[in-house]
């Protein structure tokens, strides 16, 4: 059964640094932001393009695409200004193309951002749509001198914002689950959170961020040192219907906190005296976040109390 959580990836990162020194370039940081200033970042939408080639919600798999790559962008800081685009398709066909790229150059225009390089891929074999995209960042000065590190410090509160759903995590699980079942949640896009992230960094002292996706939960271990987030379930970001359906079909606690967003799609953390100023500004656009926890001495372990059985699951 596929491991959200991706318990090889020290593995794959091992062989990655094997190529780190070239003839060409040297690469000294060891973290995601691999040269100061610059950023670069790859994702898709993966299982989930099955059901956006099924219903051809094709302006919705490209919002998909975007957010899982700008999100990530966002909790590095980074604004994106080029990106790249390679897409999956099962079969030719020329209006689903020209939607894709129609809605990329549409979305990419309201950021200000070029397209630079793409490719459109036919593979008769997949069942459904895949759109991988590499987006190209910088990152400010004063945020890479400042923040050079992300990570939760001691006495933070975190700080979840809202998901409008599954987003785009989870969905091997959402098919052996549903099998043949469509539910319209399956379908909807992912939530951006770029334009507002940037704007909390630039108002405000955030230490720490992470975007809610595969993994879910265990993805804030790594921004953990000598330190424990614990996540209360008295708060207002409550999961959406098909959490709880899902949760009522048999998926424990401990699997949904670590599959799926359960209705935070996004965690930051700051220091008490940021917190409603935080909060503001987060609510004034649209978004729904509240406090979610705190960051407290410990030794690494994500902690939660369940909404769905009050049960506390410890990663």
């Amino acid at each position: 059964m596929y491991d959200t959580t991706k318990p090889y990836k020290e593995k794959i990162l091992e062989i990655i640094k094997s190529t780190w020194d070239s003839a060409y370039v040297h690469v000294k940081n060891q973290g995601s932001q691999l040269f100061p200033g610059e950023f670069d970042h790859v994702d898709g939408i993966g299982t989930k393009g099955i059901y956006h080639w099924q219903r051809r919600t094709f302006k919705n798999a490209v919002l998909d695409a975007l957010a899982m790559n700008f999100n990530d962008d966002a909790m590095l800081r980074a604004t994106p200004y080029a990106l790249q685009d390679h897409i999956f398709l099962p079969k030719d066909d020329e209006s689903a193309i020209l939607e894709i790229i129609s809605t990329l150059a549409e979305e990419c225009i309201k950021r200000h951002i070029a397209i630079t390089a793409g490719e459109t891929a036919i593979h008769n074999n997949m069942e459904g749509l895949e759109i991988s995209i590499t987006t190209n960042s910088y990152v400010n000065e004063k945020h890479i001198k400042k923040y050079s590190k992300n990570k939760f410090e001691i006495d933070d509160v975190l700080i979840g914002i809202a998901s409008n759903g599954l987003h785009s995590n989870g969905f091997t699980k959402v098919r052996e689950i549903f099998g043949n079942e469509f539910r319209e949640d399956f379908v909807r896009p992912t939530e951006i959170y770029l334009s507002k992230i940037l704007e909390l960094t630039e108002k405000y002292e955030i230490h720490g961020m992470m975007h809610i996706t595969g993994g879910a939960f265990t993805k804030l271990k790594p921004l953990l040192h000598e330190a424990d987030a614990l996540i209360s379930n008295q708060h207002n970001l409550f999961p959406q219907d098909i959490f709880y359906e899902m949760y009522k079909k048999g998926v424990s606690d401990n699997e949904m906190y670590k599959t799926f967003n359960c209705g935070i799609g996004f965690v930051l953390s700051a220091p008490e005296k940021e917190v409603q100023d935080c909060l503001a500004c987060i609510s004034k656009d649209g978004f729904k976040a509240d406090r979610i926890g705190k960051i407290a001495p410990g030794k690494g372990k994500v902690i939660i109390s369940s909404r769905f059985s009050n049960r506390q699951e410890i990663y």
